[in-house]
C-alpha cells in the first residue's frame, strides 16, 4: 500500500521474518504483548497508536486490496469536511483456489473510519483461547456509514487444516460470549444499527434447534453456495462442523457454570 501516508503493523511477538519484511517494505512495526482477555490486538491499537492522520483503514495480513481501492479511499479521507463516520467493504472469500460468488458473498466488514469515533464492541472480558485479534467482534462507530465500492480479496482458509484450526479457537470465542450472554439475560445494548439488527439476528439464530443444519442449508441453498461446485459444498459442511462445535462448547460451559451437586 505504497499509496498510503503511514502503515502500521501490529505484530504479536512473531518469529519469522514478519517484522523484517514490513520494515522492509517501509511499515512501522509495534509489538503487542496479549495477555489472554481484553483488550485485543485491533482495539489496543485504536486506543495506543500515535496515528498522524485521523482516518484509519484496518486490513488483515490475509486480505488483499484492489489497485481501485487507492483513489477511492483517498477522495474519501481528503475530504475536509467528511460526511460519513466510516465505510464498509465488501469481501470476496477465497477456498479451495477460487473465489466463492455465492458462499458467504457479500461479507460486509467496516474497515475504513475516523478512528477516534470507532472501537471494538466488547463482548466478553472473559479468556477465551480464541487468539489474539479480535474475530466476530464488530466496529461501532458514533455516526452514520457508508459502503465503498471497491471490494477486497480474504484469503481466509488456504487449507482446510487451516479453516478446522482457525474455527476450533473461533468456537471457544462463540462458547464463552453466548454463556456470558445468558448470564446477562440478553440485556446487551449496541450502538450501530447495521450492527445491531445483525446481533439479534445472531441472537435468535442460536436459539434454534438443528443449528448445524441450518447453518448448512443457509450456506448452501439460501446463499446458493451449491452454484459454486465442490468448494461450496465443502464450505457449507465444514460451516455446519464450526456450528456444532459452537453448541457443544457452549453446552459443555453451561454444565460447568451450573450448581454443583
Amino acid at each position: 500500500m505504497a499509496w498510503a501516508d503511514e502503515v502500521l503493523v501490529v505484530d504479536s511477538r512473531s518469529t519469522d521474518d514478519t517484522v523484517a519484511r514490513a520494515e522492509r517494505l517501509g511499515a512501522c512495526v509495534v509489538q503487542f504483548q496479549f495477555d489472554g482477555r481484553w483488550p485485543k490486538k485491533k482495539n489496543w491499537a485504536l486506543e495506543n497508536l500515535p496515528f498522524k492522520n485521523r482516518w484509519v483503514f484496518i486490513l488483515d495480513a490475509d486480505e488483499v486490496l484492489p489497485p481501485e481501492a487507492a483513489a477511492e479511499i483517498g477522495g474519501i479521507v481528503a475530504d475536509p469536511n467528511p460526511p460519513f463516520a466510516g465505510y464498509w467493504i465488501n469481501r470476496r472469500f477465497m477456498f479451495m483456489g477460487r473465489w466463492l460468488r455465492h458462499a458467504y458473498y457479500p461479507n460486509w466488514n467496516l474497515r475504513l473510519f475516523q478512528h477516534q469515533l470507532g472501537r471494538y464492541e466488547k463482548l466478553t472480558d472473559s479468556a477465551t483461547d480464541s487468539g489474539d485479534n479480535e474475530v466476530h467482534e464488530h466496529v461501532i462507530v458514533q455516526g452514520p456509514t457508508a459502503r465503498l465500492r471497491c471490494e477486497m480479496d480474504h484469503y481466509a482458509f488456504p487449507s482446510v487444516g487451516v479453516f478446522v484450526e482457525k474455527h476450533n479457537r473461533y468456537s471457544n470465542w462463540e462458547a464463552r460470549v453466548a454463556l456470558e450472554r445468558d448470564l446477562k439475560a440478553g440485556q446487551e445494548q449496541l450502538q450501530l444499527a447495521n450492527v445491531k439488527w445483525r446481533r439479534r439476528l445472531k441472537f435468535w439464530s442460536q436459539r434454534l434447534p438443528f443449528r448445524p443444519s441450518l447453518r448448512f442449508l443457509y450456506v448452501y441453498v439460501w446463499q446458493l453456495g451449491f452454484l459454486d461446485g465442490w468448494a461450496g459444498y465443502y464450505f457449507a459442511r465444514l460451516h455446519a462442523m464450526y456450528e456444532f462445535l459452537c453448541v457443544a462448547k457452549t453446552c459443555e460451559l453451561r454444565r460447568q457454570s451450573g450448581p454443583k451437586p
